[in-house]
């Protein structure tokens, strides 16, 4: 963590998780009091009048880009955009250059983000080294280093060998850790360009079906209930998908799920204008997939909302389709997004928000002491949360080093008015600080 100062905090009229309003009194790194009518004299005084507290966000799938790949994204831009949209804390993915297959690298990772402080950064080990998919990376000094890692994948590129990922689940289990598959089978997605189906059947590209999803985690829900372990599936975003976890799960298997919010909103229609800030992997799916995915997420079968935030230079994405770069920004914009698509709709209410945003993603990576409730004697990690305000999401709310949102010009409601990193705040009234802790 930062050597920044933390603040006695005095917020007043929170409504924790979306219920009656309450005082908290922060001081130390640590809620010290709850109640109402509370005060505290040199309090930096909050109002919070009609806000939301949520407790500090968890993406358990950003891409950080560093080492390697700087001029998409650093540990400190990316910690900046997601400290904007409220979290506290982030797992970033290992496919950097030299991509996080050792301890070493993990270290500077966890190092680099301590440095920026405006969010913990955990890193994700990669499965095999390399990410290539051959043999097994060193997952137990990963695990022993002082990053801690218990998250493993090799996202961007599926486990495609049964036998590395049965080896892979199996060695995990020593030390309660989970395999995060990127489910995609490599031989019926060669060349595809989006969502197989209608829509690209009258544009002409190359379709990416949905059993090149479904496929390869219906194997692997039954390689973690053969060796016992723990799965964990990136951004699942097919009907028959959450049919499968569904599935898995009756049957007592140890799998979680996770669905992006651009998977929750946005449909392959949006493919027909050829912008490519709407080229993804997995790609965008049917309105029906949509659907299905929301369903899921609201009654438990997906388990958390992760953002999957991929930035990318603009001469990536500025290109014809074919050569666009997959991937979209996510992190400013995700829970407006889940807002929009789970709250407004009355799928979730704001506790189930604080729980697939939150607690069950820092569950899953095991990390204790993050995703705590709002509440006396826990981390004053939170944000607060305006839900009132609607309004065009544009360049401006965009903190990190790269612009492709595929939000830009779309309606979203709420805003982020602060993010407090265990009593450190980052995101004071709407505007990321310079430094996480000095206030103006």
């Amino acid at each position: 963590m930062s050597h920044a100062p933390s603040h006695t905090l005095l917020v007043r009229g929170a409504r924790i998780e979306g219920r009656d309003a309450t005082d908290l009194l922060v001081r130390d790194g640590i809620i010290a009091e709850t109640g109402t009518g509370l005060s505290h004299a040199g309090a930096t005084v909050v109002d919070a009048d009609g806000l939301i507290a949520l407790p500090g966000l968890v993406d358990l799938h950003v891409h950080l880009r560093e080492p390697g790949y700087e001029a998409s994204e650093t540990v400190e831009t990316g910690s900046r955009a997601a400290a904007a949209g409220g979290f506290t804390t982030v797992f970033a993915m290992p496919n950097t250059s030299p991509v996080a297959d050792t301890a070493g690298v993990v270290e500077q990772e966890l190092a680099l983000g301590e440095a920026a402080g405006y969010v913990h950064v955990q890193p994700i080990g990669a499965v095999t080294v390399g990410q290539k998919g051959e043999r097994l990376a060193e997952l137990g000094a990963m695990a022993d280093s002082r990053a801690r890692v218990r998250v493993f994948s090799d996202d961007g590129f599926c486990v495609f060998d049964p036998l590395i990922m049965r080896r892979a689940l199996e060695y995990v289990k020593a030390f309660d850790g989970v395999i995060a598959q990127h489910a995609q089978d490599p031989r019926l997605t060669e060349g595809a360009q989006m969502n197989e189906g209608a829509v690209s059947a009258e544009l002409g590209l190359t379709g990416w079906p949905a059993v090149a999803e479904e496929s390869i985690i219906a194997r692997d829900v039954l390689l973690a209930e053969h060796v016992g372990s723990r799965l964990h599936v990136c951004h699942l975003s097919t009907a028959g998908s959450v049919d499968i976890i569904r599935w898995a799960k009756k049957r007592g298997v140890n799998v979680t799920a996770e669905v992006t919010p651009h998977h929750l909103l946005l449909t392959d229609e949006l493919v027909r204008d050829y912008d490519a800030r709407f080229k993804v992997n997995p790609p965008l799916r049917r309105e029906e997939d949509v659907l299905a995915v929301r369903e899921g997420l609201a009654d438990g079968t997906i388990d958390i909302v992760a953002t999957d935030h991929a930035p990318h230079p603009a001469e990536a994405k500025s290109c014809e389709w074919a050569a666009a770069a997959n991937g979209m920004v996510g992190l400013e914009s995700a829970l407006r997004v889940v807002h929009q698509a789970m709250v407004e709709t009355g799928l979730l209410e704001w506790t189930d928000v604080a729980r697939v945003m939150s607690r069950t993603p820092a569950r899953i990576g095991r990390l204790d002491g993050h995703g705590t409730p709002v509440a006396a004697g826990g981390s004053a990690s939170f944000t607060l949360y305006d839900p009132r305000p609607a309004r065009t999401f544009g360049i401006d709310d965009l903190r990190g080093r790269s612009k492709n949102s595929p939000y830009l010009g779309r309606e979203l409601p709420g805003e982020v008015r602060w993010t407090v990193n265990a009593g450190i705040p980052t995101v004071v009234d709407g505007a990321v600080l310079d430094a996480p802790g000095v206030l103006a």
